[in-house]
């Protein structure tokens, strides 16, 4: 088998089902696909199993974050090679295939390669990415971050050498990935992309991005209903990478964080959820799954 793809998704055949199809479309290379059905109704898992009957059925009823709902599928994958995909991605080309020939056309120390990723309506959301730190961390918080911006590691032309990884589709060496240990899972919703391809640096490899080969990310065309969950989670574990271990910059990290919140809580005249959440967990010393606990709907 050439290719595992990997796929998780939380109940919404609307997208998965259209990403299927665009990758039983499009694709050539031998692959097999293996979803996390993730908290599934009985009727969406029975119609996914029967319209699909060539994917892998991975059910997963416990609270898990992406990480953890991956590992599941990563740790029974075949293939030479992982494709982590996210279920609200459409393929209008053969992107499996291109980042196949494009690894196996690289170094020996080239771990994984990674698409231009689109919006639907043609914008850009990465082109590789480069090194992510506290500061570039405290930047994005404040919305001053732009990935299309290009450096040298990210917006270059054709196959280009990047630093780290968008969650919403990469292709990685599926030996490497297992001796990395696959994803870390004290990571719940995000930054778990971008601490694998830091952690791959670190181990000697290499990260490659292929600007020639495009896939759409329909990201953001709706409001979750557990984003006053998801925003307080995303912050632990920005705090857990970031402050990479070291208490007096996880401190200067978190009063950042609250002096922005209690900003947005404020001009809200209270009536902000989210800022609410973040505001009472922020130092409470909970690990990302609790505090998604604490807070779902």
């Amino acid at each position: 088998m050439k290719v595992s793809v990997i796929i998780v998704c939380m109940n919404r055949p609307v997208v998965l089902f259209p990403c299927l199809d665009s990758i039983r479309a499009h694709t050539n290379v031998p692959y097999e696909v293996l979803i996390v059905a993730y908290c599934f109704s009985g009727e969406h898992l029975q119609a996914l199993k029967s319209r699909y009957p060539w994917v892998r059925v991975i059910e997963s009823a416990q609270t898990r974050g992406f990480s953890e709902n991956n590992n599941l599928a990563l740790r029974e994958a075949k293939g030479t090679y992982c494709l982590i995909l996210n279920d609200d991605t459409l393929m209008k080309m053969p992107v499996i295939d291109f980042l196949v020939k494009d690894i196996e056309s690289l170094p020996e120390n080239a771990a994984a390669v990674q698409p231009k990723i689109v919006f639907g309506d043609g914008r850009v959301q990465t082109c590789g990415r480069a090194p992510w730190s506290a500061w570039r961390y405290m930047k994005h918080y404040l919305h001053r971050v732009d990935e299309t911006r290009p450096t040298r590691w990210s917006m270059q032309q054709g196959l280009f050498p990047s630093y780290t990884l968008n969650g919403a589709c990469f292709l990685i060496k599926t030996a490497v990935f297992r001796e990395e240990g696959w994803f870390d899972e004290r990571f719940f919703f995000t930054p778990e992309d971008i601490a694998l391809g830091h952690k791959l640096n670190a181990a000697g490899y290499s990260v490659w991005a292929d600007a020639d080969v495009v896939i759409t990310h329909l990201a953001g065309t709706t409001v979750s209903p557990m984003e006053a969950a998801i925003k307080p989670v995303r912050v632990k574990g920005a705090l857990l990478f970031y402050g990479e271990g070291k208490w007096l910059k996880t401190m200067a990290l978190s009063l950042f964080v609250w002096s922005v919140e209690a900003f947005r809580y404020l001009k809200h005249l209270g009536h902000c959820d989210s800022a609410r959440n973040i505001l009472r967990s922020v130092f409470d010393g909970a690990s990302a799954k609790e505090t998604f606990l604490r807070f779902r709907p």
